[in-house]
């Protein structure tokens, strides 16, 4: 599926800004199964500089620093990327046996994975997590099934209620009054999993939403997204992150679904802000964002035999015109 992305961040502070330095997280993954085409990244004021680089875990981050007053700042990129078709393979691997594997062993070889087993700052590990946890993880169970059912049970169990949380509440305080939004349920289900032994990470994107039966869909309405993924080693070299989505329970590889874009990883979303920074001045601000996901149309493409048997029917498309531009301009009106 071929999908375009718009992201638009404004903050607007008072007093002014005087200095500012940046860094985003806004540029999706181009990885062997999801495909960048496309990214650009304006800032408003023009940056004294800006440059990109890839962090520990693979993303794209992006610094810019602005050295002008400024009332407001506008942060607008825009991407088009190709996602697949999702699958979920079968694995046998029992979680006992992933959990063994990451615990601490003089001499054992290094697994990148290990990282994800230790708590961070929003997904640690708890005692309380292990509890919630513990029912879906039966003795002898796999650990793929295991992991799934914690993600049916949060989808259950859990209330999606937006404004009920803030950025910054700590997972802990969601799991006890058992609500809040995306990045919380991610967060719940990567402690969860920590709390048992097992790597899991924070993803960050965004989902292709479609508006209700006969409504238009509004530019700037969707949000970024949150899931989470659990590592499982049986499975092939490149598949062992399994993604969990368990506001929306859905689960597969290279993510829940075709219509999910990936934008980074990380332990928790401290890692993947879409934007933080360091200002001088601004003692008050309010900040605005919309984000719009839409799908793009591929071009039509007529076999060769078909094309000879329009134009000797007298379809001439003319000079520097192709039968496609003709037909199709290449994109769905939202």
């Amino acid at each position: 599926m071929r999908l375009q992305i718009t992201h638009e961040t404004v903050y607007s502070y008072k007093p002014a800004v005087e200095t500012a330095q940046h860094m985003a997280y806004l540029t999706p993954l181009n990885s062997a199964s999801q495909t960048l085409l496309s990214h650009s990244l304006q800032v408003d004021p023009e940056p004294a500089q800006i440059s990109s680089t890839q962090d520990v875990f693979g993303n794209t981050r992006s610094f810019f620093s602005l050295q002008v007053a400024h009332n407001k700042l506008q942060v607008l990129a825009t991407s088009q990327v190709l996602t697949q078709a999702v699958r979920l393979s079968a694995s046998e691997v029992a979680w006992e046996t992933v959990r063994e594997r990451f615990r601490y062993q003089a001499g054992a070889s290094f697994d990148a994975a290990n990282e994800f087993v230790f708590g961070s700052h929003m997904a640690p590990r708890h005692a309380e997590f292990a509890v919630y946890a513990r029912p879906s993880f039966t003795a002898g169970a796999g650990l793929l099934t295991a992991a799934l059912d914690l993600m049916h049970r949060i989808y259950r169990d859990f209330t999606y209620e937006s404004q009920s949380t803030q950025v910054n509440t700590p997972a802990l305080e969601a799991l006890a009054q058992r609500k809040g939004v995306c990045q919380d349920f991610a967060h719940i289900l990567i402690a969860c999993l920590r709390s048992m032994g097992l790597p899991a990470r924070y993803v960050s994107g965004y989902l292709l939403t479609l508006p209700a039966p006969g409504t238009v869909k509004l530019r700037g309405s969707d949000a970024s997204h949150a899931w989470a993924a659990v590592y499982v080693p049986d499975l092939p070299e490149g598949e062992q992150w399994v993604d969990l989505d368990p506001t929306n329970d859905r689960a597969g590889w290279p993510s829940p679904g075709e219509d999910y874009v990936t934008l980074a990883v990380g332990r928790d979303f401290s890692d993947v802000s879409p934007i933080r920074g360091v200002i001088h001045g601004g003692a008050s601000h309010t900040l605005k964002v919309g984000v719009t996901v839409e799908p793009v149309a591929e071009p039509m493409v007529l076999p060769r035999q078909t094309q000879s048997q329009m134009q000797s029917q007298g379809q001439d498309f003319g000079p520097g015109q192709s039968q496609n531009q003709s037909q199709n301009s290449g994109y769905d009106k939202p």
